[in-house]
């Protein structure tokens, strides 16, 4: 079995989605277990709501740093109603954006700041956001002491020597449909090369970076298969041991009993 660790199934990009018909294409390609994302309050109330639904979804409740400008003084309360529900695993999606700067890198420093010191309150792993900003955001990190609740850095696009203070920190490295890409990836190869085997996780990030084959269409939870396939011939092994290795660890860092 394998599970995505990483995929959004609600909101605004995914107003059309056959929720039925993609579940049903990931249980035939072997894919048990979703790990569905929360962007803003709202769609956070989405995932959990399809979690409840489905057994074999879980939820990652928060702020992205796009919509960290939505934050307000009822943001943090809602938040914590959410995750009274055990089918709340991880805090986030959250982190910094200074790519396209959606909202101000002060509003995301603030929003992604308050989220860690709630998930250490709520005993939950962070699911981490990061691009264009990799040294500010594991600055954050280490300045919040996240260390104390691990969590995921999500669509690992960094380099080895990022990759290397992420496993100190006590995260999880997350490999998406970016890995089977045959350009300007060198480094995140290195990096999925070199990741200990125990902090290793595979996602599709769904609807976006499709693996190759599919690279240009709308990704599916589905297709993790191929990222898994990509990182199970990186790294010398056999495609199951890629499944049996990805989903302890998603168990490890979160206790989800899942079944196949």
């Amino acid at each position: 079995m394998l599970i995505d660790a990483h995929c959004h199934l609600t909101g605004s990009y995914q107003k059309d989605i056959d929720i039925e018909a993609v579940l049903g294409r990931a249980r035939l390609a072997g894919v048990c277990g979703l790990i569905a994302v929360g962007t803003d309050l709202e769609d956070s109330k989405n995932v959990l709501k399809l979690a409840q639904s489905n057994d074999n979804i879980r939820a990652s409740l928060g702020i992205h740093p796009h919509d960290a400008k939505t934050w307000d003084s009822n943001t943090e309360q809602g938040l914590c109603a959410l995750f009274e529900s055990p089918l709340a695993l991880f805090m986030g999606e959250t982190g910094l954006d200074w790519h396209y700067d959606l909202s101000s890198r002060e509003q995301q420093e603030y929003v992604f700041r308050a989220q860690i010191r709630l998930a250490k309150v709520l005993k939950k792993p962070l699911m981490i956001h990061t691009r264009s900003a990799p040294e500010a955001t594991l600055r954050v990190l280490e300045e919040e002491g996240a260390s104390m609740v691990g969590g995921v850095f999500h669509c690992f696009s960094e380099d080895l020597a990022f990759a290397k203070r992420a496993v100190d920190l006590g995260f999880y490295i997350s490999f998406s449909g970016v890995l089977t890409f045959p350009k300007k990836t060198e480094a995140i190869r290195e990096a999925a090369i070199w990741a200990p085997e125990n902090r290793i996780l595979v996602e599709t990030d769904a609807p976006f970076l499709a693996p190759i084959p599919y690279r240009g269409k709308r990704n599916e939870p589905a297709l993790v298969t191929h990222t898994a396939k990509c990182l199970a011939e990186l790294r010398g092994c056999d495609i199951s041991r890629i499944y049996n290795v990805t989903s302890d660890n998603i168990r490890a860092l979160t206790g989800w009993g899942f079944s196949q």
